[in-house]
């Protein structure tokens, strides 16, 4: 039955008409407590990030043990293993020293993870079917930080119960902590910990993973970065309406699309230079960014685990007249290319520039951005053995601009793909119609809102 009970805390609230009720908001601790005084300092380019948050939406389809507490239960066990996620964050002057600049970091004092208990009026096959983009974000709840960053929470967890008794499980977090890869992952720890087993990917929390020598003189600034920092942010007047929508590339789909691009194209760089070439309508070189996740790229691979962020902002460079496999192929050579030298300087950078007392500055835009994040096994946090996900929805928070395409795995696995487009409006409205698009085999399974409320199906 539907709770009776008024919001209990503030900002609880969604949307007029939401088929959302969040209802309750608490605490969820580790079981196991954090030795006093233990920190955890973040990177520059964890500190780099402070304008954009990560909010990944998890579904489940009822089934036994599958309830909001014993679901609560194994998230106190596996938040045992990520003493950073359930402490706060404290600047780091007098603790680190004067080369800590006005980094952050966490004290790991066991203050906890907030949750929010919620009830969605459907069951979870109605809202797959007829859900936007926005109604998503109901079940993903999140609060940005305020003026008292030591009483913040950088993590919530809310548990949505659908009318069939399935759950969404929406983790958002600041991008301070966690990458979405590092985001995914906890959910296999939480998975494990409900199966009463031990994730695959443990955590690794190792902030020095990403420490530099502060330099004798102010390193060079890397040109895509230095551009980003001088970038004026959008302001509230002027700011473009965001929009987002999730495209659908069944498994046939993506291997049509592939045998008609040269051989051994990624079904990144193809789904990324299809994107490209439908947003940007140009028959001209341009440039696009691309946000790469640099854990198996470095001489000495990062585990799989690593808790932070470790995306790295280059730019790929293609004639936009050359057509979709010449545009697939130079954005495959591009990602191959990019030397680790090229990931130390933008760190070492960064570390300089936050050491002034530099402000994190948009990374995620202002320029077209896309992402990479079908190497992360989304469909492997299996809170029943053998029963993966139903879907799993992933977004970046704070990527205005021209907006920012992410390639995830599909529930079906193999070469099935889900593209999560957020746009300025007009330009999300337009690509969910774009026929050549939808030529492919796209399906659009979570739309932009729109004034009748009507959804491709």
């Amino acid at each position: 039955e539907m709770p009776t009970a008024t919001p209990t805390a503030t900002g609880l609230a969604t949307a007029p008409g939401s088929r959302v009720t969040r209802y309750a908001k608490s605490t969820a601790a580790s079981v196991t407590p954090v030795r006093p005084g233990k920190t955890h300092e973040l990177s520059a380019l964890d500190n780099a990030m402070g304008r954009h948050a990560v909010h990944l939406v998890l579904y489940c389809r009822a089934a036994p043990g599958v309830d909001r507490d014993p679901l609560k239960e194994s998230l106190s066990e596996a938040l045992s293993l990520y003493p950073a996620m359930v402490g706060r964050l404290t600047r780091a002057e007098g603790e680190g020293g004067a080369a800590a600049g006005s980094g952050w970091i966490v004290k790991c004092n066991d203050a906890g993870v907030r949750t929010v208990d919620a009830r969605a009026s459907v069951t979870l096959d109605e809202w797959l079917a007829t859900a936007t983009a926005d109604d998503e974000m109901d079940l993903a709840y999140f609060e940005p930080m305020g003026s008292e960053a030591y009483i913040w929470s950088p993590f919530y967890v809310q548990l949505t119960e659908f009318a069939d008794k399935s759950y969404a499980l929406g983790l958002s977090c600041t991008h301070y902590h966690n990458d979405p890869t590092a985001a995914a992952l906890f959910f296999h720890g939480w998975a494990a910990a409900h199966r009463r087993s031990s994730s695959p990917y443990p955590p690794f929390l190792h902030s020095p993973s990403f420490a530099v020598s502060p330099a004798a003189s102010p390193p060079p600034a890397p040109p895509l970065l230095a551009a980003k920092s001088a970038a004026a942010p959008p302001s509230a007047d002027a700011a473009v309406t965001m929009s987002s929508a999730t495209f659908h590339f069944p498994a046939d789909a993506m291997r049509a699309l592939l045998s008609s691009l040269e051989p051994e194209t990624t079904p990144f760089a193809a789904l990324a230079a299809l994107f490209w070439l439908r947003v940007a309508g140009a028959e001209e070189e341009r440039e696009l960014t691309l946000a790469l996740d640099f854990r198996k790229k470095m001489h000495a691979p990062l585990p799989t685990g690593y808790y932070g962020s470790a995306v790295h902002f280059t730019r790929a460079r293609a004639d936009l007249a050359s057509g979709l496999a010449a545009v697939a192929a130079a954005l495959d050579r591009r990602v191959a290319s990019v030397p680790e030298e090229e990931l130390w300087a933008a760190v070492e950078w960064l570390h300089a520039r936050q050491a002034e007392g530099g402000e994190p500055f948009q990374m995620y835009g202002p320029e077209f951005t896309c992402m990479g994040l079908d190497h992360v096994p989304m469909y492997g946090a299996e809170f029943v053995a053998g029963v993966p996900p139903a879907r799993v929805a992933c977004r970046v928070g704070g990527a205005a601009g021209e907006g920012i395409v992410i390639v995830v795995p599909a529930a079906e696995g193999d070469a099935a793909r889900d593209v999560v487009v957020t746009l300025p409006a007009e330009a999300t409205a337009r690509i969910c119609r774009d026929v050549e698009l939808l030529r492919y085999g796209a399906e659009v399974v979570a739309g932009p809102k729109v004034g009748t409320g009507a959804k491709a199906q």
